[in-house]
């Protein structure tokens, strides 16, 4: 046996989750989000399933957009923090890479470097979410200063950010679309227009605009809270597995783990597990969050540790030792393990940890 603690990630459920994307917003252009190593599930595994079906790939800074190109993918990638010095603005223009501008310095630091190919430059607005973004009364001078400087292409991006898409019926939603709407209303010209995300994809058709953003539930994750991907029609891409290290049978009011925080009720069967929070698992979780083995739902008992977690297999006799345990995946939704967690899923998918040493 080996340990074999790790992930496994479904490229068909990516398709698949693609395809879905593109039947909530049909005729719209997709930006696939593969920003913090395409969340967690390797961009490695990702973009290679689905560069030829996509129009650009969004990454959070130039690094992230330079392992795509490492892959020999030239798909456009576009870098949603922007470019933080001269050199990284060169080499952005060089490789196909679409610049967002967010700040006066970074605009500053465009008009002032001349480039021999010029870029596609998207403008973000900060519409009411209030973390990065051009204010709106800013927005016409700043088109002006882009279209007049030759190195930058004609036809600009404007975009901005939804705070509360994932609450659907929040009034800031709507607050913050009329926003955008009285911006592009009011400018000359034409533009690339994008603000929706995963769960303004789901529930909100009037901000798909031109460009979708997909992130999380492309991954195959519910955007919101109490939902689960199944409800969307989403199929989980990463399967987070490990094996049964060791079983043992205990008597009652033995205590389990770390700290002794959980005792057997009654004779026990328990089975350790090769995962802790060294993999990624957290540690924080509720006991009693259930694992996948052998066919049957299973509690965690007693603390996740560094490398393994324990868990009551009494009531499935029929776990032997080297039975893959899912921790989630199609079976065990990550929407329920961040719940349990007292988190997102968004977490839990980018905090896996491969723990190989190559």
């Amino acid at each position: 046996m080996v340990r074999d603690t790790g992930t496994f990630i479904n490229q068909d459920a990516l398709r698949h989750n693609l395809q879905q994307i593109r039947s909530f917003a049909p005729d719209k252009q997709v930006i696939a989000m593969v920003k913090a190593n395409a969340y967690g599930c390797g961009i490695e595994k990702v973009a290679p399933a689905i560069f030829n079906e996509v129009r650009a790939f969004g990454v959070a800074f130039i690094g992230e957009a330079l392992a795509i190109r490492e892959l020999g993918i030239q798909t456009e990638c576009i870098l949603f923090e922007g470019i933080f010095n001269k050199e990284e603005l060169h080499i952005a223009s060089q490789q196909n890479m679409l610049v967002v501008l967010h700040a006066p310095w970074q605009l500053n630091i465009l008009l002032e470097t001349p480039l021999s190919n010029p870029v596609t430059v998207w403008i973000k607005i900060d519409s009411g979410m209030h973390r990065l973004g051009f204010l709106p009364d800013d927005i016409g001078i700043i088109c002006q200063q882009l279209r007049a400087c030759s190195w930058v292409k004609p036809k600009l991006g404007l975009m901005s950010h939804f705070s509360c898409a994932d609450i659907p019926e929040h009034e800031i939603n709507h607050q913050q679309l009329n926003c955008f709407n009285q911006i592009r209303t009011t400018l000359s010209g034409e533009f690339m227009l994008s603000m929706a995300n995963s769960a303004a994809i789901i529930s909100n058709p009037a901000s798909h605009f031109d460009y979708v953003r997909p992130g999380i539930m492309l991954y195959g994750v519910s955007p919101f809270e109490r939902q689960v991907a199944h409800q969307f029609n989403l199929r989980p891409v990463m399967q987070f597995r490990a094996r049964v290290l060791d079983i043992h049978q205990y008597s009652e009011k033995q205590p389990i783990g770390y700290g002794a925080t959980w005792y057997t009720k009654r004779s026990s069967r328990i089975a350790v597990v090769t995962a802790g929070y060294g993999d990624g698992y957290p540690r924080h979780i509720k006991e009693g969050t259930l694992v996948w083995v052998a066919g049957q739902f299973v509690p965690i008992v007693g603390r996740v540790s560094m490398d393994l977690l324990t868990i009551d297999v009494t009531d499935c006799p029929q776990v032997a030792i080297g039975d893959s345990v899912e921790l989630w995946g199609d079976n065990v939704p990550v929407e329920s393990v961040a719940e349990q967690a007292g988190t997102i899923a968004y977490e839990l998918l980018c905090q896996y940890k491969e723990r190989s040493v190559k």
